[in-house]
């Protein structure tokens, strides 16, 4: 293994589109969501020890989830176990990472990743992220993983490659949002767009230069910290600070304004897990074809029921007849019964119950 190179983790996100499961206090990524008895947190930290040792690997985290982390990821010192005191996004919280990745190693080259996606095919992963952790080493380039896409999907960005540039590594054209069905089939068909998985690699000093060029406003307020770093005035310094950088995504503040962007296509067997209709992909089902996440799955009853994402407790009987296509989830103190073609409203609807009823049901 390379020591010059590192994996930082991303892991300070609520998962509000898996409420009722996911929650302020206990996120999707903290959960055993797949039924396995490891978080999705864990399962990615695992998949890294095969690109470099643990120590080498840091986790971005809220401030209030610390706790969490080091019960899941007890090989990590708090050295490694980064806290943001607010959530601004992912452009303050890679930058920060940056920084302090510099200030151990100028010479860093290394991987941010989410915490809670899955990839099935870990050893084809593994060996993309190496391919990219050399490429980034000789070359000034930020480099994104770039998912080959297996159908089209609406629910995810594209980055459009250009297929000439490259052999195995392609220079990105642009980045698209996400389209409508029409022209999601138009990007398939077309073999030039891959899923946007926000998998990135680079070079420490590549990409603090385009935060500097491109993100001054949040680079400055974070590099002020530098002597910070590693001292007991790290958190004093990030909790006056931090809140004050703008709430922006490394796609709008570096990854759409730099010309060195760069993309690897990848089949991984890639699947974000961005809500219950994804999980329910994955899960294995019988002819009915409902996936049933329970400790006791012979307790869940279904009459006439089909296509369903069901998750309820342990040694809970569960009778559900004459449903299809729905969400059911029974977790603590809330019931979900909700159609899977109108999930992407799961997330506004847990918001506003919690604003009526209390932070106790966010």
């Amino acid at each position: 293994m390379n020591n010059n190179n590192y994996v930082v983790i991303m892991a300070g996100g609520v998962g509000s589109r898996f409420w009722p499961s996911s929650r302020e206090k206990f996120p999707k990524q903290f959960l055993d969501i797949l039924g396995i008895g490891k978080s999705l947190l864990q399962l990615t930290f695992e998949r890294f020890l095969e690109v470099c040792p643990a120590e080498n690997i840091f986790v971005v985290t809220n401030l209030s989830y610390k706790d969490l982390v080091k019960q899941q990821l007890p090989q990590l010192t708090n050295q490694q176990i980064l806290t943001e005191p607010s959530r601004n996004n992912t452009a303050p919280c890679i930058t920060y990472a940056a920084l302090k990745l510099h200030k151990i190693n100028p010479n860093a080259n290394f991987v941010v990743a989410p915490s809670d996606h899955m990839i099935l095919k870990e050893a084809a992963f593994v060996a993309r992220i190496n391919e990219g952790l050399d490429f980034v080493s000789k070359n000034k380039a930020l480099l994104t993983l770039g998912i080959q896409p297996t159908y089209a999907n609406t629910g995810y960005g594209y980055i459009h490659f250009d297929k000439d540039s490259g052999s195995k590594i392609y220079k990105v054209r642009q980045f698209a949002e996400k389209p409508d069905l029409p022209t999601a089939k138009k990007f398939l068909a077309s073999e030039e767009y891959l899923w946007n998985a926000g998998i990135f690699i680079w070079n420490v000093n590549t990409v603090l230069e385009a935060l500097q060029q491109h993100a001054t406003d949040v680079y400055d307020i974070l590099k002020a910290g530098e002597s910070c770093w590693g001292t007991d005035k790290e958190q004093a310094f990030l909790n006056e600070k931090y809140p004050t950088t703008p709430d922006i995504s490394i796609d709008y503040a570096i990854m759409e304004k730099a010309d060195n962007i760069y993309t690897l296509p990848a089949d991984i067997g890639w699947s974000d897990l961005g809500t219950w209709g994804a999980l329910h992909q994955q899960y294995d089902k019988a002819d009915d074809q409902n996936a049933i996440s329970s400790s006791t799955p012979e307790l869940v009853q279904t009459l006439d029921t089909n296509n369903c994402m069901i998750r309820v407790p342990k040694d809970k009987l569960v009778v559900i007849k004459d449903l299809k296509d729905y969400i059911v989830v029974d977790e603590d103190n809330v019931l979900l019964i909700y159609p899977k073609d109108k999930e992407q409203e799961i997330k506004q609807v847990s918001k506003g119950l919690a604003a009526k009823f209390g932070k106790e049901y966010s």
